[in-house]
C-alpha cells in the first residue's frame, strides 16, 4: 500500500502501470473485492456525478435558503452566445462544477469528492473535458480512481475537512485531485500527475472556510468553479513539462500545517471571513433570524 505521493509514483513507474491501476489494485487488496465489484461501484459514482451535472445545467436549481442556484444555466447560455473571454472548454467545466454544487445545495444527490462542499471540481473537469478528449467509459472511471488515489494520500497525511483545515483542505484537495486525474486522462505520465497536483494545490494554500450563514453555498459554489479552472491550467502546465519546485508531498504537508494554524473563525464556523461581513451577517439573519447571528 502506498502512503504518500512519492510511493505512489515510484510504484507506478516501477511496475509500469497507470496510477488508476495502482489504486484499483489497492482497493482490491483492502476491500477483498473483485475488480468487477470495484469497477461497478466507481461506475455508479460516475453515474451519480453525470446526473447531477445534467440536472444542474438544464434546470433552474435553487437552494432552500435562496442563496444559490441558476448560475450553471447562466454560464451555459453565456457559452452559447459565443462572446466568452476564456475558452469554451474551460467555461463548460466551470459551469458543470457549479451545477454539481447547486444540486448539492438544493439537497440533491451528489458524490462527495472528497466532500460535499467540494463535490463540483472533479466531475466538472471530467465532464467539461468529455467533448474534447472523447474518453471511453473505462477512461472516465479510471479518471475517478486517479482522483481517489491522490485524495487518499491527502486524507491520510493532511485533511479533507474544512472544519479542520479550511477550504484549502476541501476545494484545494479536490482541485489537486482533478488536476492529477486529468493528466492521466490526457495521456500524461504518473510523475506529471503528481506535478499537476502540486501546482494546483499550491495555488489554493491558505484558502479559508467561511460559509455565509454556515451553509455550504456562499462562497463554496463559486470556489468550486475556480477550483475547476485551476485544475485544468495546472494539468496543462504539467503536461507542458513544467514542474513544481516543492515536491507534492511537501505541498500536502504545508497545507496541513497551514490548516493547523488557522483561527477557528476561518474553519467552517461561519464566524469569520465573508461570513462576518455586513452582507454575510444580514443574509444569515434573513435566513435564521437575528438571534442566531448574534450568538
Amino acid at each position: 500500500m502506498f502512503k504518500n505521493v512519492a510511493e505512489l509514483i515510484e510504484k507506478a513507474e516501477r511496475e509500469n502501470k497507470q496510477i488508476s491501476e495502482i489504486m484499483i489494485e489497492q482497493e482490491m487488496d483492502v476491500t477483498d473485492k473483485s475488480r468487477e465489484d470495484i469497477y461497478d461501484k466507481m461506475r455508479k459514482n460516475l453515474q451519480v456525478m453525470e446526473a447531477a451535472v445534467e440536472r444542474g445545467i438544464s434546470e433552474d436549481v435553487r437552494s432552500v435558503s435562496g442563496l444559490t442556484g441558476g448560475d450553471a444555466v447562466l454560464l451555459q447560455r453565456y457559452i452559447q452566445q459565443g462572446q466568452f473571454l476564456s475558452s469554451e472548454v474551460l467555461l463548460d467545466a466551470v459551469s458543470k462544477a457549479v451545477a454539481t454544487n447547486e444540486v448539492n445545495a438544493a439537497m440533491g444527490t451528489i458524490c462527495a469528492t472528497p466532500t460535499a462542499g467540494s463535490a463540483g471540481v472533479v466531475p466538472g473537469v471530467l465532464f467539461g473535458m468529455k467533448n474534447k478528449l472523447n474518453p471511453t467509459e473505462e477512461q472516465m472511471i479510471r479518471y475517478l480512481f486517479v482522483a481517489g488515489a491522490f485524495g487518499f494520500v491527502v486524507a491520510n497525511n493532511a485533511s479533507i475537512s474544512g472544519a479542520a483545515g479550511g477550504c484549502q483542505a476541501e476545494v484545494g484537495s479536490a482541485t489537486g485531485m482533478a488536476a492529477a486525474a486529468l493528466v492521466e486522462l490526457a495521456g500524461g505520465t504518473p510523475k506529471q500527475s503528481a506535478e499537476a497536483m502540486a501546482i494546483a494545490l499550491k495555488n489554493m494554500l491558505g484558502l479559508v472556510c467561511d460559509p455565509v450563514a454556515g451553509l455550504v453555498e456562499v462562497p463554496c459554489v463559486k470556489r468550486n468553479a475556480m477550483g475547476a479552472s485551476n485544475a485544468i491550467v495546472a494539468a496543462d502546465m504539467a503536461l507542458a513539462g513544467i514542474t513544481s519546485r516543492i515536491p507534492c508531498d511537501e505541498v500536502i504537508d504545508a497545507m496541513y500545517r497551514i490548516g493547523q494554524t488557522m483561527p477557528e473563525t476561518l474553519r467552517e464556523t461561519g464566524e469569520g471571513g465573508l461570513a462576518a461581513t455586513p452582507t454575510g451577517r444580514a443574509l444569515a439573519a434573513k435566513i435564521f433570524g437575528s438571534a442566531v447571528v448574534n450568538q
